[in-house]
């Protein structure tokens, strides 16, 4: 029977923004009801803006996923912070996602007024994730005190990793974006390749594993990413440190600590492709990468012009 297209479709891009570890991601990962995005307990696990694409019957929900907005110590951070300028540039719609279980820090407040023109109010819903960790009269208190960054912006509490009102939120997302087609093929979820999001668990997995003054320091880079005949995925990729001393702590004793974060990325890898996967880390020092706009270029940060939102570049669909 042939499919009947809906009378109203609605669709447009949608800024996920807030400071870091406010769970941006889990919720993206969430909506799309499979993980694109690496999410860790460490802040500023998202570097660069990822699309998460939702399609349904009705709508194409195109979710920007930002860095955490932060005082920048290095190029890098000032890079991270422009992500979050260019998908308020292009949104049909902001959330601004909050950690609900602490007051509004300072990283909120900068955030906030970046959105305090009566236009971009208009457009923002204001999400206090993390509600599953406070009680009822604790949370009528941090709604109140959240909404006075925003005054006149409509909010709701919400669990991101419980699940808790997710599905009222994306209700609420869908009904105010505009009327409009579909932007992407409707299997497409993302605007990165396969060998991007690999990187991501990558890293994700070492921030997971390593201690507190190693992570921030740590990038990925895919130096191979090929498929064999057999139908499995080879990947080999190397760990790019600011330091010599974090070199042995990133192996490890008889390289213990790298096999679990390979192990790890393995099977996240796995997970995310369909199919198995040969992982092969190896480790380099490149000093200061942070700060050294030739090594961010490689990586993939320098900043590129976008001459218009509905212009993406496409992606192998996954």
């Amino acid at each position: 029977m042939e499919q009947k297209t809906p009378a109203v479709f609605h669709s447009g891009f949608v800024a996920v923004m807030g400071h870091p570890n406010v769970g941006k991601s889990t919720l993206i990962n969430r909506f799309l009801q499979q993980k694109i995005a690496a999410v860790s307990p460490r802040p500023q696990t998202t570097r660069k803006r990822q699309l998460g694409i939702l399609t349904t019957d009705s709508a194409q929900i195109i979710f920007m996923d930002t860095p955490g907005m932060h005082r920048p110590r290095h190029k890098l951070g000032h890079y991270m912070n422009q992500q979050v300028n260019e998908a308020l540039k292009d949104a049909d719609l902001i959330l601004f996602i909050v950690d609900a279980s602490l007051p509004p820090t300072e990283e909120d407040q900068m955030l906030a007024e970046l959105i305090q023109d009566e236009k971009r109010q208009n457009m923002t819903l204001l999400v206090l994730n993390k509600m599953d960790l406070l009680k009822a009269e604790q949370l009528e208190e941090r709604q109140r005190q959240f909404e006075q960054l925003l005054p006149g912006c409509t909010s709701m509490a919400i669990s991101a990793s419980r699940g808790d009102h997710c599905d009222e939120l994306l209700n609420m997302i869908t009904a105010r974006l505009p009327e409009g087609p579909a932007y992407f093929p409707e299997d497409q979820i993302t605007d990165f390749y396969e060998r991007d999001i690999a990187a991501d668990l990558i890293r994700e997995a070492a921030l997971n594993h390593l201690r507190d003054e190693v992570p921030h320091g740590i990038a990925v880079r895919i130096d191979e990413y090929k498929e064999r005949s057999e139908g499995t995925a080879y990947i080999a990729a190397t760990l790019l440190l600011e330091r010599e001393a974090h070199k042995p702590i990133v192996i490890g004793k008889n390289g213990a600590m790298l096999k679990k974060i390979g192990t790890s990325a393995r099977m996240e890898i796995e997970n995310l492709i369909g199919r198995k996967a040969f992982l092969e880390l190896r480790v380099k020092v490149d000093k200061d990468w942070r700060d050294d706009e030739d090594a961010l270029r490689r990586l993939g940060f320098a900043v590129t012009t976008q001459k218009g939102k509905k212009h993406g570049k496409q992606a192998v669909r996954i």
